[in-house]
């Protein structure tokens, strides 16, 4: 199999369970929220990386909303990066939270 036909292989099956996935939402709105999604994702790892520093011994995430550090944060953070996001509105944290937030839609898979 040459790697032209291995791409298209690739790219049929990605297709496949992309369809099966979004079920009846429609391809263009599916592709809204992926990419939305994605660059949530982004934004997140980009500000924890900012406020760390690289340094792994500082957890960002697990930092209380209101600890009192975090208005001084958040005021360097608009400043320079234009944004600011708390520790429970991390793209980390809400993920490891959907499983347990009931607020959250339910999906059953086959």
């Amino acid at each position: 199999m040459t790697s032209t036909e291995q791409r298209k292989a690739l790219q049929n099956q990605i297709w496949k369970i992309a369809n099966d996935v979004r079920g009846s939402v429609d391809g263009w709105d599916f592709k809204q929220y992926v990419l939305g999604t994605l660059f949530y994702r982004f934004i997140s790892e980009n500000f924890v990386e900012y406020i760390t520093g690289g340094d792994e011994n500082v957890d960002y995430g697990a930092m209380d909303d209101n600890d009192g550090i975090l208005a001084d944060i958040k005021d360097d953070a608009i400043k320079t990066k234009g944004y600011f996001i708390y520790p429970s509105q991390l793209f980390s944290t809400v993920a490891k939270c959907a499983n347990k937030n009931e607020s959250f839609i339910r999906i059953n898979y086959r």
